[in-house]
C-alpha cells in the first residue's frame, strides 16, 4: 500500500506552526506495512488542493489529508474535494445533531457556520470524530482511497487510530515490516560505517541499514520487509546479535533508550552516586540527568561554577592552577571533578569547562575548545573536545559526551 500525505494550511507554509501530523501518521502507517511515497504541505487554496490531489491519486493507493475542515470560510478542503470528484453536497443531520449536543454540553448554542459545516460531499463516507465537531471523510473512487481529517493533532490521531487504520487494513493487503534500532555514542557515522562495512555489504535485499546521527550519537536502524512477520522479526534479531559485537563499546542501548536513562540505570544497579561541576554548559548536564524520573537515587547535585571565584571557593580549584593554565584547561577540570566529588560526597564527580562560543576564543584556545574530567576517588580521567562555533550545539554535544564518559567509567572502559 503506497500512501501520500498532504497537510493543508498557510500557517504551516509560513512557519507559524510545525507539521507534526505527517511524521506521526508516517510512523503509524509504517508499522502497518504501508510505504510512504510522498509528503506535501500546501496552502488553503482551492486550486492547490485540487492539483495536489490529482498528482497524489496517480502516485498512491491512499491519500491522507489533514486541515481545512472547520466552520470558518478559509476551511475549504471539502469544497475542493467535491470539485475534484465533480459531486454535490448533502446535509448530514447526524453530524449536525452531534455538534448541537456538543455545544449544549458546554452551555453554548450553535451558529449558522456550524450548520453549514454539516453539508458534505455526496460520495463521502463520514468518520465519527469524538474529539471535535468536524467528521473525517472517506472516499473510495477509481481504486484509490482519499481520507480527509481535521488538522488538530488530537482529532487527527483519534480518527487515524479508531477509523482510518482499521479500515485501511481491511481494504488493502499489508506487507510485513519490522525495525530494530541500535543506539550508539562515541564515534561518528563514517567511522562506524567503516567498521561494519562487511556486515552492511552482505545484508539481503529486503533489509536496509540507516545511519541517523544526532549530536555525537548515531542510531543504527535495521529495517526489513517481507511476507512473514514472525520470520522477519527473528531475522532482524539475528542481525542485531551479529552486528553489536563489532561495535560493542559504542552501544549504549536499543530502540528509544536515552543515554541519560541508561546511565541512571547503571548507577542504580551498582549503588553509585554522581555529582557534576559545570562551567560552559551552565547546568545542562545536570538538566539531562534530572530529566529522568528517580534520578534522586543516584544524582546528588551540581555546582554551576561559571565564574573563577566560584571554581576556587566552592570547588577548591587552586588559584595557581587558574593563573598558570586558565579555566579552560585539563588541570582546571581535573580539580573541578575531584572537588565536586569531595564536597558533595559522591562516588563520581564530572566536570566541564570550555568556550561554548560564538565569542571568547583566543589563538591558543579557539571557540569550541572544551575540557571535561571524571573522578572516582582512585583516578581522574580527562578528555578534550574541539568543536565548532554554535553555542547551543556545543553545549548539547558536550553534555552527551560527558554522559558517555560516565558510562565508560562505570563499565570499566576508561
Amino acid at each position: 500500500m503506497n500512501v501520500h500525505i498532504i497537510t493543508i494550511g498557510d500557517e504551516i507554509l509560513i512557519g507559524q506552526i510545525t507539521d507534526t501530523n505527517s511524521a506521526w501518521m508516517a510512523q503509524q502507517l509504517n508499522l502497518q506495512g504501508a510505504r510512504i511515497v510522498g509528503m506535501t504541505s500546501i496552502s488553503d487554496g482551492m486550486e492547490d488542493i485540487i492539483n495536489t490531489l490529482a498528482r497524489a491519486t496517480k502516485q498512491a493507493d491512499v491519500v491522507l489529508l489533514t486541515g481545512g475542515l472547520g466552520p470558518t470560510k478559509d476551511d475549504i478542503t471539502k469544497k475542493a474535494i467535491a470539485k475534484f470528484y465533480e459531486t454535490g453536497f448533502v446535509f448530514s443531520q447526524e453530524t449536525y445533531d452531534r455538534i448541537v449536543g456538543f455545544f449544549e454540553r458546554l452551555g453554548r448554542s450553535t451558529t449558522e457556520a456550524h450548520r453549514q459545516q454539516c453539508f458534505m460531499p455526496q460520495n463521502a463516507k463520514l468518520l465519527t470524530n469524538k474529539m471535535g465537531t468536524a467528521p473525517g471523510m472517506w472516499f473510495d473512487e477509481n481504486d484509490t482511497v482519499v481520507v480527509s481529517m481535521p488538522g488538530v493533532p488530537y482529532e487527527m490521531k483519534y480518527l487515524m487510530e479508531h477509523e482510518v487504520l482499521p479500515r485501511l487494513t481491511e481494504r488493502f493487503p499489508m506487507q510485513a515490516i519490522a525495525h530494530r534500532t541500535i543506539q550508539t555514542i562515541g564515534e561518528g557515522e563514517s567511522r562506524i560505517a567503516a567498521r561494519i562495512e562487511a556486515f552492511e555489504n552482505k545484508l539481503p535485499e529486503h533489509i536496509k541499514l540507516a545511519y541517523l546521527p544526532n549530536l555525537g550519537r548515531v542510531r543504527l536502524r535495521l529495517s526489513g520487509s517481507g511476507t512473514d512477520q514472525a520470520a522477519l522479526e527473528q531475522e532482524l534479531d539475528a542481525l542485531v546479535a551479529e552486528l553489536v559485537p563489532q561495535i560493542e563499546e559504542l552501544v549504549f542501548g536499543y530502540e528509544t533508550d536515552s543515554i541519560e536513562a541508561v546511565i541512571g540505570q547503571l548507577l542504580k544497579e551498582r549503588g553509585l552516586t554522581l555529582a557534576t561541576a559545570e562551567s560552559c554548559t551552565g547546568g545542562h548536564l545536570a538538566h539531562q540527568i534530572t530529566a529522568i524520573s528517580g534520578a534522586s537515587a543516584y544524582f546528588m547535585g551540581s555546582i554551576v561554577a561559571y565564574d573563577n571565584a566560584v571554581k576556587e571557593n566552592l570547588l577548591g580549584v587552586q588559584s595557581a592552577t587558574l593563573a598558570e593554565h586558565g579555566a579552560v584547561s585539563e588541570a582546571c577540570v581535573r580539580e573541578m571533578a575531584e572537588g565536586v566529588r569531595e564536597r558533595l560526597q559522591t562516588d563520581i564527580g564530572v566536570s566541564i569547562s570550555g568556550i561554548a562560543g560564538p565569542t571568547g576564543g583566543t589563538s591558543d584556545k579557539p571557540v569550541g575548545t572544551i575540557w571535561m574530567a571524571i573522578s572516582d576517588g582512585k583516578r581522574t580521567v580527562t578528555r578534550k573536545l574541539q568543536l565548532g562555533k554554535k553555542r547551543v550545539l556545543n553545549i548539547k554535544y558536550t553534555s552527551n559526551q560527558a554522559l558517555n564518559l560516565v558510562r565508560c567509567l562505570v563499565l570499566g572502559m576508561v
